[in-house]
This record gives structure tokens, sequence and C-alpha cells, in this order.
């Protein structure tokens, strides 16, 4: 079914499409140095995605989550994940937080594409006997406190605000070890919960272990599955764990001006902070070395101390790895998404992406003409009326905060939410995409199937109302390899198994069988009528997907 379609806005209402400034082109070079440095030091986010990650895993940032709590409502969760493809029997040394870093969960709530808060979590280690054992542990261990736990990790967490001040959260506490085996940790989960610690004024956090989340089939770099899209359906995730650092607080903590109601949209993204060799940015005006994230007037400073700078960044899932080329793909991860807008080899590749193409060169499926600004919609400048792209609805743009400058709205790529839509009993993996408002791109749940959704919005689907049936099946992995929590912080626990070897605890894990195509769906997008939320925020048309496209003008 064809969608109706509505006029074209005037010109000067499509911000994004305005052209690039050279400056952001030499940004994106400037922050290409990184690339000479040493390993210690690379850039790299989500899974292997960038040429440097094989450097350094434990500052890889593999994926960013945001949601409203199903169990809390009032609250939202926060989670990022970092160090790809931990084999869960990899000791004797297994995976620690890097203790010469700053992990960090930024907040942009007014959109204007630089932190308004920053969560820092920065860690410390421990042994207790490092001259005479070479074991992680030595005994069982039922209780982070145990003598027989003889490697530990405690950190910090601080909080960040725009006007530059920093409050300590947490201090010198424990973080949940690697899952060594059942032999030595037959309960994680108490660990876990002896690591899931409060937070003064409401919320709570973890940072340990877990069972890596994402699900997709990672034969899709092989020509797209072979040129046989029937060789799909194997979840190359399955059975492999990765670092956790999750955070619930309150709505109010994260919204504008602290009200939720008014507004309810934020912006969302992780980096990772290391100290070293110091390089030059034509924007980097806050002193050497500094992250790439840079305040601006009347906007906090990253303030790691002098040396340190941003080597990894992640916000929507697959953008870097799909979307951005391989030359700037390390550039990428070090630059602040206020300059995102201005980096013309990437804004292009937003508006005119590779798979699409690679997609009708092997299967033959036509690709959608450019300019994508559908695109530039779903990453750039999240989901309005008034944000100046095709996509005929109010979701997720930082532009419905009533409180806002719309002067100083900038298209900056990050993972969007809007708290005002409430959790549902009834998730759908295909989020919006299965009219389902309070999945990805409003956020990202932890069962969103976003390579399924991603796949079908590359191939147009937000431009002409109904799924591409060739491709409905997506990769066939539909569910990661275990069930998540009902509680924070939801993600499951670590795998103890050999990534080879099945798991007796599991058999089958959670990938899906076959090709059932897109459940919940019936193969057209959602048209239904606006409905209100909390605040006064209207999300127009069911989502995304089943979005209007504007009439080209006559």
């Amino acid at each position: 079914m064809q969608l109706p379609r509505s006029s074209r806005p005037s010109a000067p209402a499509r911000r994004a499409e305005r052209p690039m400034a050279g400056l952001g082109v030499m940004a994106l070079l400037a922050a290409a140095g990184f690339a000479g440095l040493t390993p210690g030091v690379s850039a790299a986010s989500s899974h292997r995605e960038a040429p440097l990650i094989a450097g350094d895993p434990r500052a890889d940032n593999t994926d960013v989550y945001a949601f409203t709590s199903p169990d809390k409502p009032d609250t939202v969760t926060l989670v990022a994940n970092w160090i790809p493809f931990e084999e869960p029997n990899g000791g004797p040394n297994f995976y620690p937080f890097a203790d010469d870093a700053h992990y960090n969960i930024k907040i942009d709530s007014d959109g204007d594409g630089k932190p308004d808060t920053v969560y820092t979590w920065t860690f410390s280690n421990h042994y207790k006997d490092d001259a005479n054992q070479f074991l992680y542990n030595t005994g069982v261990v039922n209780n982070l406190t145990d003598p027989t736990l003889n490697f530990t990790q405690t950190y910090t967490l601080t909080v960040t605000c725009a006007d530059g001040s920093t409050k300590t959260l947490l201090k010198d506490v424990p973080a949940a070890p690697s899952n060594v085996g059942k032999a030595s940790m037959p309960d994680y989960e108490r660990l876990r919960k002896q690591a899931t610690l409060d937070l003064p004024g409401g919320g709570q956090t973890y940072a340990g272990q877990a069972a890596d989340p994402f699900f997709l089939d990672l034969r899709v770099f092989d020509l797209l599955y072979g040129g046989n899209l029937k060789e799909s359906g194997h979840n190359t995730l399955a059975g492999y764990n990765v670092n956790t650092i999750a955070l619930q607080v309150p709505k109010a903590d994260l919204a504008l001006k602290g009200d939720p109601t008014r507004n309810p949209v934020v912006g969302i993204w992780s980096t990772t902070d290391r100290k070293g060799t110091t390089v030059a940015d034509s924007r980097d005006k806050g002193g050497e070395g500094r992250a790439a994230d840079k305040g601006g007037e009347g906007k906090r400073q990253d303030k790691g101390g002098e040396g340190w700078h941003q080597v990894s960044r992640l916000g929507n899932p697959l953008v870097n790895e799909v979307v951005v080329p391989l030359k700037y793909k390390d550039a990428f991860n070090a630059l602040a998404p206020v300059d995102d807008h201005t980096v013309t080899p990437v804004v292009d590749k937003v508006k005119d992406p590779i798979v699409p193409k690679l997609v009708q060169s092997i299967y033959g499926i036509p690709a959608p003409a450019a300019p994508r600004n559908d695109l530039v919609e779903i990453f750039l400048t999240g989901i309005s009326k008034n944000s100046g792209g095709p996509i005929q609805a109010d979701l997720n743009s930082q532009l419905l905060n009533a409180d806002v400058s719309k002067a100083n709205f900038t298209p900056a790529e990050e993972l969007r939410l809007n708290m005002a839509v409430p959790p549902t009993d009834t998730p759908n993996r295909l989020g919006v995409l299965g009219q389902d408002l309070a999945g990805f791109p409003n956020g990202r749940r932890l069962g969103d199937d976003v390579v399924d959704i991603e796949l079908q919005a590359l191939e147009g689907a937000a431009q002409t109302g109904t799924i591409v049936p060739a491709l409905a099946a997506g990769d066939g992995v539909n569910a990661p390899d275990h069930a998540f929590g009902k509680h924070f912080p939801y993600v499951a626990l670590p795998n103890t198994a050999a990534v080879n070897q099945a798991d007796t605890d599991n058999p089958g894990g959670g990938v899906a069988a076959g090709f059932g195509g897109l459940a919940g769906t019936t193969g057209h997008f959602p048209v239904a009528a606006a409905a209100a939320l909390g605040g006064g925020v209207l999300l127009s048309g069911a989502g995304f997907l089943a979005l209007r496209r504007r009439r080209a003008a006559e």
C-alpha cells in the first residue's frame, strides 16, 4: 500500500541539507591522525567495525541501549557494552575493564550535539597476591569480598552537568568479576546482585560481565551471505560475553531543565577516553589532548585531564559499521556529534548509502533513489514534523522538547529516546516497524532486532510505507542466545561454556530457526491515528516506517 503524501517544506527548513562546512572535513581528517598512534590508543567502536579495533578491545564500545525501564517506568535504563567476542574460557587474565581509560555515557537534552550530562566510570585494579599466583581466583568465589577472588576491580562513578560541575556518585565500589566458570563461581547471579549498587538521589548502576545481548548473522560480510539468503540464520555472537556498564536513573535526571513532561526527548551515546599522544584538532580549542566532545559556550567540557582524548564512540547501532566508509571509520570515533553534520564524506553516505547498492548488485533489488533524507532524520536529526525531512511524524527529535532553542538545534548522530512513550507489556522485536513505538529507533531495547529494522530502512521502507518482500526474513536471527532479565540490569548472565561447545544450560540458544519473515507485521506499516502521550507530545502515525512521505513539488 502506498501511503498518502503531504506537501514538501520550504527550503530554509531543510537544515540537514545545507552545504557542509570545509572546517568539518578538516576536523575529520585531523581526527584521522589517531590512526598513526600505537595500538594502545587506537580508535574503534562496535563489534570490530573500525580497522584499529584489534589493538584496543578494552576501549571498544560494542553497543548502546536506552529504554524506559519496563518495571520502573519513571526511570530510564542506559546500557553500554565494551570488549567484543569475549570467549568465556579466556583465562587466566579474562576481561577486566581498562584502568587507564574513562568510560562515558553522554546525554544531549537540548539537541545541539553537545553533552548536557555525562556519567563517567573509572576503574582500578587490585591483587591479593600477584607475586606468587597467576590465577584470577584461587578457590570457590561466593562473594565479592572472598579472599579466593585474587583479582578485583573497583570504580568511581561521577556525573558532570552542563555547567561543568562534577559530583561523585560512588567511590571505590566493586565491579563484578569475569565469570571464570561454574566450579569457581557457582552462583554468579549472587555476585551480580552484590555489584548492583544504589545511587544517591535514586537509581542504580552495575558494572561487570554479561552475555552479549546483540544478535545477528555476521556472515553478511561474506557478500551478503554468499549471495544466497537461504544461508543466513546463524547467530554469530551466541555464546560470547561483553563487559557491561548499566545505569538506571529517574527521567528528571536526564531531561532538559529536569522536566521530562515538557522535554521528554534525549540523545544518548557512549565514548571511551584514553591518555596518549596529543593530536591537534582544528576544532579543539579547549586545550591539548582533551576529548573530542567540546562543551562550547554554556556547555560542559570533557575535563579528563591533560592528555585525555576520545578513542571510541557509539550511538545508533551499525552506523560506523555499514554507513561510514573505511577511510573515515577511525576518525569518526574521535569526532564529537556536534561536528557530524559538517563532515561531507560521512553525510554523503547517509544520503546515498552503500548497502542498498550492494544489495542491488548481488540480488537485483533496486536501490532507493538518493538523496536519502529519510535516513538523515533517522540517524542525524531524530524524527519530527519540523526536522526538515520527509517523514511526517513526531517521534524522537529534541525539536519536540518545549524548551529547546530551534536555532541551536544541530543534526548529530545520537541514539534518541522519547521518554514519554511508555513501555509495552508485549514488545515487538521490530520496534516501530512492528507498530511498537517503545522500540528502535525510539531508543533501543535489548531485544530490538536492529539489523532487520535498519536493513528495511536502508532499502527505503520509510519512504514506500511497505517492507521489501525479498528481504522480509532479514538475517534470520530474531533473538539472542539467552533471555533477558525482568529487573535491572536486565542483561543475561554471562556464558560459561566455550563458544565451540554446546551450552547444556541453554540448548539451542535463542537463534531463530528458519526464515519466518517479519513476525507481527502485516506486510504494511502502521497508519494509526496520533496518540497523546505524557506531556502533550504527539506521535503522529504509528511510527517512522508508517510515516508519510512529502509530495514532490509539482
